[in-house]
């Protein structure tokens, strides 16, 4: 112990048990400040996680969502042939319809196989005419080619075409050129007929409907209107949808006329026969239709006869009647009407509903009321 102070004793003890803290201020500062949020979190922890009298309680807004006021795009719809309904790049060009002539003797014919709807009428003697209406495609050749009939304005009035023919008497011809068709005459000089050696006058007039079409004037250049409603797809076509299953529909326009049609599932089409024996054309084509409609109409006498002295029936297009509308394996009942002779024909079902044929062509069998259709 020599010579050592009790003081210096006491404090030497002190310092090895307890150690002396002599930080600096402001590290002491520091440390005083962790251990209160040391604290503080304690504190939270034991709450449960709420929230304490000061803390402000959290504020919620809802999402600034501009409404997207833009018009939804027009649906893209195709463009479709109007005498047929068929979906493609439409040609802007007139409706020609054609006068062909139907005894046996001139079958087959050229071009009918290309006509998107054609007209079958009674004439003197119980012998049939076509009336072959061309749009969507343009054939080579059509023939034979014959005059027209008083029936033929209420015909081609619709469609504000051309109208091809060889002969006639004035009073048809002139009704035609009122009823706003442009008319073109083999006996008036107009370009594009001829007579072929195959026949024998006068059945062996034909034409070239490109040369038809290249004399269309100011008024006549336009596409026709729709004949006839359309439905978007054959399944949806107005017999296919409510009609009855049929294989065939079999006409008689006169004693002398015995046109027939027969379902052909693979082609989807009504092929036709003449009394019997399959209808062809020219190109060996089969003459068929997507859709056959049988309108029961009135025939009246029109006062005039033919060279042979016979009468020349007039079908009575104006008004209304019974008919028949054949599409996809199946016909159905309806009812047709013509409101004048400038519009065209309207199908209508039993409840007032307007028939939509399939997309196709179509043949339209005007069946005097002494004839019949007898579908099976």
């Amino acid at each position: 112990m020599s010579g050592e102070s009790p003081a210096a004793s006491a404090g030497a003890k002190r310092s090895s048990s307890v150690p002396l803290i002599t930080a600096r201020p402001d590290r002491r500062r520091a440390l005083l400040a962790l251990g209160a949020l040391s604290a503080l979190f304690a504190t939270a922890g034991c709450g449960g996680g709420g929230q304490t009298p000061d803390e402000p309680a959290p504020s919620t807004q809802a999402a600034d969502i501009a409404a997207d006021k833009a018009a939804p795009p027009a649906p893209v719809v195709p463009s479709t042939w109007p005498l047929t309904g068929v979906a493609g790049d439409v040609v802007t060009r007139a409706a020609l319809a054609v006068k062909i002539e139907n005894p046996k003797e001139v079958r087959p014919q050229t071009g009918l196989d290309e006509a998107d709807i054609v007209w079958e009428q009674v004439v003197e003697g119980g012998v049939t005419r076509l009336v072959a209406v061309f749009h969507s495609q343009v054939p080579g050749e059509v023939g034979p080619i014959r005059s027209v009939r008083p029936m033929d304005p209420a015909i081609v009035a619709p469609m504000h075409g051309i109208i091809a023919f060889s002969g006639g008497q004035a009073g048809f011809v002139n009704a035609l050129k009122a009823s706003g068709a442009q008319v073109l005459s083999n006996d008036m000089g107009s370009d594009g007929f001829y007579r072929t050696k195959i026949r024998s006058a006068p059945h062996n007039v034909y034409g070239t409907p490109s040369t038809f079409w290249s004399q269309a004037d100011a008024d006549h250049q336009a596409s026709p209107p729709e004949q006839f409603a359309f439905a978007r797809s054959a399944e949806q076509a107005t017999a296919a949808v409510s009609g009855t299953p049929a294989t065939s529909v079999s006409v008689t326009m006169s004693g002398y006329s015995h046109p027939s049609f027969t379902w052909d599932a693979a082609s989807g089409t009504w092929q036709r026969s003449e009394a019997g024996e399959p209808a062809t054309a020219s190109s060996g084509a089969r003459l068929a239709g997507t859709n056959v409609v049988t309108m029961s109409v009135v025939l009246v006498d029109s006062g005039t006869r033919d060279p042979a002295g016979s009468v020349v029936p007039e079908t009575q297009m104006v008004g209304s009647g019974a008919a028949v509308v054949a599409t996809g394996g199946k016909t159905i009942a309806v009812t047709w009407t013509k409101t004048a002779t400038e519009t065209p024909v309207v199908l209508t079902t039993a409840d007032g509903q307007v028939v939509k044929l399939a997309p196709g062509k179509t043949w339209v069998e005007l069946v005097p009321t002494s004839g019949s259709v007898t579908v099976g």
